[in-house]
């Protein structure tokens, strides 16, 4: 995926060079952050502070986990000497029991948010490109790259719209942005 961004981002800047070397007029390119808008964006925020809830009650769940287990392992560790080796192998099947459902619930909790960043991510950048395109239009713009690509090497800082998109986004297009949903 990333060889694949750094090629289309690669081929992006070769055409913008090529225009511009054949050309007589210059040619205006302007340059945004997705990831300052997708985080500084009214939408952005709110979709983040969900996600945070979220991520808050999942971390109250595991740690309430980790506490019984480090309990149980307090427990076996006290009673290892006067348990009989029967009684002590099945303690010690129990905790690994236990211990497996926390690991499971971990990386299930952890399955479960990227899913849902990826959702909010999926929502929000084909609104934020339309405001880009409209942004790039009206400003009569050559070309808008994303300076997390890591091709860009030099940029005029007049030319960076990410603010300008947030503006234009929070505006109206923000308004339906996805809110992260925590699973029942």
């Amino acid at each position: 995926m990333k060889k694949h961004m750094y090629i289309t981002g690669l081929l992006a800047i070769a055409i913008v060079f090529v225009l511009s070397a054949t050309e007589a007029d210059a040619q205006k390119v302007g340059f945004i952050n997705m990831r300052a808008i997708m985080s500084q964006s009214d939408a952005g925020k709110k979709a983040e502070a969900e996600l945070r809830k979220v991520v808050e009650k999942k971390k109250a769940d595991i740690a309430k986990k980790e506490d019984e287990l480090k309990k149980l392992k307090d427990e076996l560790e006290k009673q290892k000497s006067v348990l009989s080796a029967d009684a002590l192998r099945d303690k010690e099947a129990s905790y690994q029991v236990k211990f497996r459902d926390y690991q499971r619930q971990v990386q299930d909790a952890n399955e479960e948010l990227a899913k849902s960043e990826q959702t909010i991510t999926g929502k929000m950048i084909p609104e934020i490109l339309k405001v880009v395109e409209l942004v790039g239009k009206q400003g009569k713009y050559d070309a808008i790259l994303d300076l997390n690509n890591p091709v860009v090497v030099y940029h005029d800082k007049e030319d960076n719209l990410t603010k300008k998109i947030i503006e234009e986004y929070n505006k109206g297009a923000g308004k339906s942005a996805p809110a992260a949903k925590g699973k029942k």
